[in-house]
């Protein structure tokens, strides 16, 4: 199986502009990973990259290329809109085209040792009170469909002896974007408060672990096949509301009802917020990984 000495390898970064991939690509960096962000803007983000020590490359310059020991996929348009056919196929694009374009125009290179391609615990489904780890089968609706397909395109590296693992990740906290970037304005003044019920669960991981966990993976050639980048303590919507209203010195009475999320979100709200999503991290912490911020107060304390 593949495994690379982070400090001494080449890796190509997809999303690498994005919320996720600024931090992790300004670690791998310091590590002294020699990092390639792919792009569809590299003159645009030239300047910013440079000054992490990465450089920015298109598909069209990717030929350039001999290969690299480790692909990071992290790149997909933002999920939480409404879900209208033409959204849904851009979605789509984004995760299952792309990583089938990115399949495609690396099978002339040299193949990596390692993938870390991103996909999502909404690959579960509903999972209602019941704990879902990475054996669990895919659920039911869009989310879980996009998921499902994004890591099948995925697991199509392994067929030229790439190490693939498959990042399904939770609700991503730390400031600067992310989930809290929506709900902190109405926090801030007094206005926050629960989804709906608010009895639906939430899995969630600070950014800071969710890079580490990244990076560990580029070096435990003994893991593959699909990890669950969450804490390992998952809450309900309300506790969650409670807490971060805690860390910020404000009172959290005001629900969001149901119908309004429904109104401006349509299927997306009942997939993506409204639904329970109650997920262990049984390869990571199996693994002996170690969180950062293992306690939801001390992550949401770290992010506002």
């Amino acid at each position: 199986m593949g495994s690379i000495n982070v400090s001494q390898s080449s890796i190509l970064l997809t999303g690498g502009t994005g919320f996720i991939g600024q931090l992790l690509c300004q670690q791998l960096c310091q590590t002294g990973a020699k990092v390639t962000v792919l792009t569809r803007s590299p003159e645009k983000a030239r300047r910013s990259l440079e000054r992490l020590g990465a450089s920015a490359t298109d598909f069209a310059g990717l030929s350039r290329y001999e290969g690299f020991d480790a692909v990071i996929n992290l790149a997909g348009a933002t999920v939480l809109s409404r879900w209208s056919k033409r959204r849904r196929q851009t979605l789509r694009d984004s995760r299952v085209a792309f990583t089938q374009r990115l399949m495609a125009q690396l099978a002339v290179q040299r193949p990596p040792q390692v993938l870390v391609s991103g996909s999502a615990i909404g690959y579960y489904g509903d999972t209602g009170d019941v704990v879902a780890d990475e054996s669990c089968c895919a659920g039911e609706g869009f989310a879980a469909d996009l998921c499902r397909d994004w890591e099948k395109q995925a697991r199509l590296f392994s067929e030229r002896g790439t190490r693939v693992c498959l990042l399904r990740t939770g609700v991503v906290l730390d400031q600067g974007g992310g989930a809290l970037s929506s709900m902190l304005p109405a926090f801030k003044v007094g206005l926050g408060g629960p989804v709906a019920s608010g009895a639906q669960w939430m899995s969630w991981i600070h950014r800071q672990d969710l890079v580490s966990m990244i990076i560990w993976l580029l070096t435990r050639d003994d893991l593959a096949g699909p990890v669950n980048a969450v804490a390992p303590k998952p809450v309900r919507n309300r506790e969650f509301s409670q807490q971060l209203a805690e860390v910020l010195h404000r009172p959290a009475f005001f629900k969001v009802p149901k119908w309004v999320l429904k109104v401006l979100l349509g299927q997306a709200a009942q997939e993506l917020l409204l639904s329970n999503n109650k997920v262990a991290p049984k390869v990571a912490v199996e693994g002996g990984f170690i969180y950062r911020y293992p306690e939801l107060k001390e992550a949401l304390k770290a992010s506002v």
